[in-house]
């Protein structure tokens, strides 16, 4: 797929600087540096510059007041030319208002700190489009590595409380000298085609409306073909032939890498499993048109920014190849 990088989060060419990581003195020499910045996350959300219209990622110098709510020390995420980029998180902050709509599918929300006057905390999944290629792959790089921090403090060897090493990119446990790095879990999404129409299904819990591809975790010892076609068997009853790559997706909600597919339909026939999904249609290619043009009632698209969306705004324009 000749557009496959431009899906969101991808395709900026970010230098995570990845030789530094273990470089203590060249480190603590960035922190020092006035042109090295920080990106601050809250509680996941990224803190924007300005908020309202303007939806450009903050960076802040790490002297800001701001960071005073940090309690561990930031991540290094690379460099933009020569200057360094880090990541702070200040979850630890409570704000006086603006949580009521924490962890919703849509969390309209938005959080403002005082040290921080102009700036907004924003949930991703709602400027994820607005923001360019670099501050979206930052913002996701940032909350995909704070989120694993947050969740894997402890060995799963020994269960000993763990500490942080290369610069954020690793945690050791002093009890056994287990290692542990950044977890990322597999999910294949499948565009599965047959003729003319697309197979879209349903979670519980989803607007009203929305139908999006088919996707699942791929197991332990399976290939991204083989995931694919299971996953379309088990959620709905459809058999799969051929199936081929088109672009991949880091999705960082909370540590995913959406693996996009091609599949090709062997049987029409829909007999959903209750348990993995609520309801699975084919639609004609004309009726995703009518949908993304919003000409169509009860069929809500997949959001913008996420790969579904744009595996079928490629495949409404014969761009797969």
């Amino acid at each position: 797929m000749r557009n496959a990088e431009h899906v969101t989060f991808g395709g900026s060419q970010f230098d995570r600087a990845t030789e530094m990581r273990g470089n203590v003195p060249a480190v603590a020499m960035a922190m020092q540096d006035p042109s090295s910045r920080t990106i601050v996350l809250w509680r996941g959300k990224p803190l924007l510059a300005n908020g309202g219209d303007v939806t450009a990622l903050a960076r802040l110098p790490l002297a800001h007041p701001i960071l005073n709510e940090a309690v561990e020390p930031p991540i290094l995420l690379g460099r933009e030319g020569t200057e360094v980029r880090f990541a702070h998180d200040i979850s630890r902050w409570e704000p006086a208002e603006g949580t009521g709509t924490l962890g919703a599918f849509f969390d309209a929300s938005e959080q403002r700190h005082p040290d921080a006057p102009g700036h907004v905390f924003t949930e991703l999944r709602q400027v994820m489009t607005t923001l360019s290629p670099r501050d979206a792959e930052l913002a996701a790089s940032a909350k995909a590595i704070l989120g694993w921090h947050e969740t894997h403090g402890f060995c799963a060897r020994c269960g000993a409380k763990s500490e942080v090493t290369l610069s954020g990119w690793q945690r050791v446990c002093p009890a056994c000298g287990a290692r542990h790095h950044p977890r990322t879990d597999p999910v294949v999404i499948m565009l599965v085609t047959c003729g003319n129409k697309v197979l879209l299904g349903r979670s519980p819990g989803w607007p009203v409306g929305m139908y999006s591809c088919l996707a699942g975790f791929v197991e332990p010892g399976e290939a991204i073909e083989a995931a694919v076609r299971r996953e379309v068997y088990e959620e709905a009853g459809i058999e799969v032939g051929a199936v081929r790559y088109l672009s991949s997706q880091p999705w960082p909600f909370p540590a995913s890498l959406m693996v996009g597919c091609h599949a090709a339909a062997l049987t029409e026939k829909i007999s959903i499993d209750p348990s993995e999904i609520e309801d699975a249609i084919w639609f004609s290619r004309e009726d995703v048109m009518d949908a993304f043009a919003g000409l169509r009632t009860g069929l809500l698209p997949a959001r913008k920014g996420a790969i579904a969306h744009f595996l079928l705004r490629n495949w409404l324009a014969d761009r797969l190849d």
